[in-house]
């Protein structure tokens, strides 16, 4: 069962049809660092490698199944580990070397799918931070293009083999000749074909939706997840992006961002202050679950404080943009997929959690629903079955009082967006995911597949409740007191509204 399970993410990512499949490992076997740039830029090109990658998957299994007739109880699980890993292997390399937004998609299935086994997810997650990289002549002539003189001369010190490496860019230390310790971003050259082409490929995913959720506007989801992605392209707006979070956060007890350098940062070339802290895996392997509800509360007051305090989500919540430190400090980085709110919006999501949280009215929530788009109107569902539908995903926070947000709960919000049988059946073939709620998204299906890994616990309610702005609740948790004196020392400071 769980071989065919990771077949079929592997056929799916083939054939960008679910966001669901595998990943990228750092130098993985048979593969030399890239020399030349991102290859196979052209449609066909990119199409006939995720044929060849599925074709070699299933010939695999073909193969491995014969073995397995002849092999004894404990032989049998021998092999059957091999292959799987194997085969994760095969899809990391071919998706590593391609790079680009299919690469994206990968990078969510190590930490979404909790059903695969642990040691395919141990060679997936490294697609989280680790592709294989391009050749230190590469990096170097990306930079001479944007910045117009080789990385030895622009800074004092540049090391030419980069800490983190996925799917658009990466990533680099170096000195500035003022002694500023900086990280430094180069996008693969040609990944902007690349990504082209794959959004073009994507026409036919959000159609294969259609077909099993009628209710969806295909074209209006391709385009708002066309229009962010190719934003990640330009370095200018992610930078821009990140100054904004960071000048907003700056001094925050638990929040970080670093600054962007802009006299070293081009379109495709960014340049950050470098910021240190463990990673994901470590904070899930080693740290004590205190620790681990301090790092989850940091991520959730960064998502929900910027949706209603700065009126910007960003909406690219996988484990390799953080960095974790003791007491709940958090550093974030990678501010190219960006969403901003305008007052519409914010007016909203506001009346729908006042509908469904605050006061239980299910017939005005339902009311809010449709108006908003998220469900057609005048559907023959009672307003109880169209509550306890979306309600779910306010599950969390509907209670005060503390309350663990666990991998079961994470799986059962991606089955509830994806599972097109059960009892709410036809209220998915009648729902909609309007244009400002398709990046929000990425709360239900990564921000919380994280939390479920930390077994996160903490009095949601109560945190949520200081963070919206029309209940601006008191502190609910010690990092709740520290951010109040925050606020009020940088009360001067107001982000940009609209």
């Amino acid at each position: 069962m769980r071989m065919r399970k990771l077949l079929s993410g592997i056929a799916a990512v083939g054939a960008a049809a679910v966001g669901v499949a595998a990943a990228v490992k750092s130098r993985a076997p048979g593969f030399d660092t890239a020399t030349a740039p991102v290859s196979h830029t052209d449609r066909t090109g990119r199409n006939k490698r995720f044929v060849g990658m599925s074709g070699k998957a299933g010939a695999g299994y073909a193969a491995h199944k014969a073995r397995r007739v002849f092999a004894g109880a404990e032989r049998r699980d021998e092999l059957d580990r091999r292959f799987e890993v194997k085969t994760a292997e095969q899809v990391v390399e071919t998706l590593g070397e391609m790079k680009g937004a299919l690469m994206k998609i990968g990078q969510m299935a190590s930490f979404l799918d909790q059903g695969m086994p642990d040691h395919v997810r141990e060679v997936l997650a490294q697609l989280q931070q680790n592709a294989p990289p391009m050749s230190v002549e590469l990096v170097e002539q990306a930079v001479v293009d944007e910045l117009g003189s080789k990385p030895a001369d622009i800074f004092a010190e540049f090391d030419p083999e980069p800490i983190a490496a996925a799917s658009i860019g990466q990533v680099h230390r170096a000195i500035t000749h003022d002694g500023r310790a900086v990280a430094v971003k180069v996008q693969y050259p040609g990944v902007d074909e690349a990504i082209e082409s794959d959004l073009a490929n994507a026409d036919a995913l959000f159609i294969g939706l259609q077909a099993l959720f009628p209710g969806l506007d295909p074209e209006s989801i391709a385009a708002e997840l066309r229009a962010r992605i190719l934003e990640e392209l330009d370095y200018e707006h992610e930078a821009a992006n990140q100054q904004h979070f960071a000048d907003y956060y700056r001094e925050h007890p638990f929040i970080h961002v670093p600054s962007v350098l802009p006299e070293h940062s081009t379109r495709r070339v960014l340049t950050t202050e470098l910021a240190n802290g463990a990673r994901f895996s470590e904070v899930v392997a080693t740290w004590s679950q205190e620790e681990r509800n301090l790092a989850a509360e940091t991520l959730y007051r960064f998502a929900f404080g910027g949706i209603y305090r700065l009126q910007a989500f960003n909406g690219d919540p996988h484990p390799g943009n953080y960095l974790f430190r003791p007491g709940g400090e958090v550093v974030f980085l990678d501010f190219g997929l960006v969403k901003r709110f305008d007052d519409a919006a914010l007016d909203g999501f506001e009346r729908l959690i006042t509908a469904m949280v605050i006061d239980g009215d299910a017939s005005r929530f339902r009311g809010v629903i449709e108006e908003l788009g998220l469900l057609k109107p005048d559907q023959p569902f009672s307003d109880q079955l169209v509550n306890d539908y979306f309600g779910h995903f306010y599950d969390f926070v509907v209670k005060d009082g503390v309350n663990t947000i666990t991998s079961d709960y994470a799986a059962a919000t991606v089955r509830h967006i994806f599972d097109t049988s059960g009892p709410f059946a036809e209220i998915r073939q009648n729902a909609n995911v309007p244009p400002d709620f398709v990046i929000l998204q990425r709360i239900n299906l990564g921000l919380f597949a994280l939390f479920g890994e930390l077994n996160a616990t903490a009095n949601w309610r109560g945190v949520a409740e200081e963070l919206w702005p029309w209940t601006d609740g008191p502190p609910a948790t010690p990092m709740g007191e520290a951010l109040l004196q925050w606020r009020r020392a940088h009360e001067d400071w107001e982000p940009t509204r609209g």
